[in-house]
Order: C-alpha cells, then structure tokens, then sequence
C-alpha cells in the first residue's frame, strides 16, 4: 500500500448523563449524521476509514464506549448492553436530537439493535456490520469471550495478557478479525499498537473489557421482550446487516436469521472479509452504506 491513510479524527469528552466519553468526529458539513459504535476491545479509531469515506454524505461522531478507547470508566461500574445503549441514545440527543443513521460493529451491533428498538424516533437507517447476536452456537471466538465472563477467570486472563508484548497481542487479535492480514496499513498497525500499550497504563482497562465481555455474554441468556432477537423484530428503522464469509467471531450464517428477524433488511455477504469489514474493506461497505443512507435520507444525496 503506498498511499497513507488518513490519521484518526480529533475527538473531545462529552459529559453524557453522568458519563464522560470520547467522541470522534469528522468536520461539520452535511445535514445528515451519522453515529458509529465499536464492538468489544475496539474503540471508536476503528471506524476512521469508512467515516472518511461517508464525510461527504453524513457527519460522522464515532464513540468510545465508557472504559474504551479516552473514555474513562463509568462510575457505576456498568458495562451492561442496556447501559451502553442508554449512553448512545444520549449522545444521539445531544449531537442531533433527531434521527441519525446509526452503524454498530459486533458488540457495537447489539447495542446499536437495542437502541433502535427503543428509540425508534432516533434511528433513520441502521448498519450492523457482523452483529454479535445471541448464537447458541458461538464459534471459537465468542467461546473464548463466555470464558472471561466466569467470576475471577476474566480478570486472571487479562493479567496474564497483559505481560504479552502489545504486538504479540495485536497480531492475535488482527489474526482473528482479518481475513487478509496483507489488508492492514503499516501505520494503522502503528497506531493499534501504540494504542494497545497506552491502554496497558490504564488500572480500569482490564475490568473494563472484562464487563463489556460479561455484559455481552449475559444478552446471550436473556428471556423476554429485551431478547435482543425480539428487540430486532420490532427495529422500524431500514437496516443493513454486513458479514463476512471469513468471520471468525460471527457466524454469517446468522445473516439468515437476521434477514427473517429485522422487518426492513438488506443483506451483504462479503466473500473475501473477515469481522471487522468496515476496517479491512471500507470502500465496499461505505458503497453499500451509502445506498441505505440515500435511500433514507429526507433530501437526495448524490451517489458517486
């Protein structure tokens, strides 16, 4: 690759309801936004790329979700989908206070279904890019995710990750969301790593990834109507649902399941993508994201 990719957007705390949080935005311009919400262990840098390529249709504010990324921990301690949902629909309220085109990654995809389902007033178009949904039957990934749940286990494996090297660590984690290694930019593994040992310094970083993992899991065994199956059925909003044949994390299969489920979606397999499509292939899925976004919007926006 010999074009260098743009740095990642400048971004302010927000006091948000109690919580403070790390926002990245693109720079104002068009009338539409966009909100982006990263799935578990990421933070909101891993939407720089397709933020660049939406700039010029929505203006873009990616979150670090409260003990990700420069968002400090939540003083309550709650790491749970439901609050996450509530921290995004109140960052939603204070950038736009009407609908916005929501996009969330993974963990990012739960909770942007859950705040779609119950702020409907709030979501024009939903993008949920390999969505992590229950699946009573994870793959090797989501396993692994269950088992830093168990009580005392979460917060001995972080330890002992966190006497790994950064890249050691870095290169597993790409390992298992790319599906081409060859995709990443040298400087983007720069940045990650650089990243990865700043979060290192952090005392919550740990706790911070264990209750994320714990909060996911939990949605996983929840009965009744904030089932997050039954919250997609009730998602008015157009939906977009994006997997990647190569997901390692999230069955795409599911996609099936989702295309019977969300009462309003369009379903895109990638063939050749891993996890995290919006980082590994950001141009296709910007093309794609950008048609939903067309579609929905109150004025035309142009398509190139």
């Amino acid at each position: 690759m010999s074009v260098e990719p743009i740095p990642s957007w400048p971004g302010e705390l927000m006091d948000l309801e109690g919580r403070r949080v790390h926002v990245r935005s693109t720079p104002p311009g068009p009338s539409e936004t966009a909100v982006y919400v990263h799935g578990l262990a990421g933070s909101a840098t891993n939407w720089t790329d397709l933020m660049g390529e939406l700039s010029d249709v929505v203006t873009g504010h990616a979150i670090d979700l409260p003990g990700a990324g420069h968002s400090p921990e939540p003083p309550d301690g709650d790491y749970s989908i439901g609050a996450h949902a509530r921290t995004v629909t109140a960052l939603i309220d204070r950038i736009a206070g009407g609908p916005v085109h929501l996009f969330g990654n993974s963990l990012g995809g739960a909770v942007s279904v859950r705040v779609a389902a119950t702020r409907p007033d709030l979501v024009r178009s939903l993008t949920l890019i390999s969505p992590a949904l229950p699946d009573l039957l994870p793959r090797y990934g989501p396993a692994r995710v269950a088992l830093s749940a168990v009580p005392r286990l979460g917060e001995w494996a972080a330890t002992q990750l966190s006497a790994l090297p950064a890249e050691r660590r870095l290169n597993a984690t790409l390992g298992m969301c790319y599906a081409d290694l060859g995709r990443i930019h040298p400087e983007r593994l720069r940045e990650a790593a650089e990243e990865l040992r700043r979060r290192d310094g952090l005392p919550y970083a740990a706790a911070a990834l264990v209750g994320s993992a714990r909060g996911l899991v939990a949605e996983y065994f929840r009965r009744g109507a904030e089932n997050l199956w039954r919250q997609a059925a009730q998602v008015t909003a157009p939906t977009l649902v994006v997997h990647g044949r190569h997901d390692r994390l999230v069955n795409p299969r599911m996609a099936a399941r989702a295309g019977r489920t969300f009462p309003h979606v369009r379903l895109v397999l990638l063939p050749d993508a891993g996890h995290v499509a919006q980082m590994e292939l950001p141009g296709r899925v910007a093309r794609e994201a950008r048609r939903l976004i067309g579609e929905t919007a109150p004025i035309p926006i142009g398509n190139d």
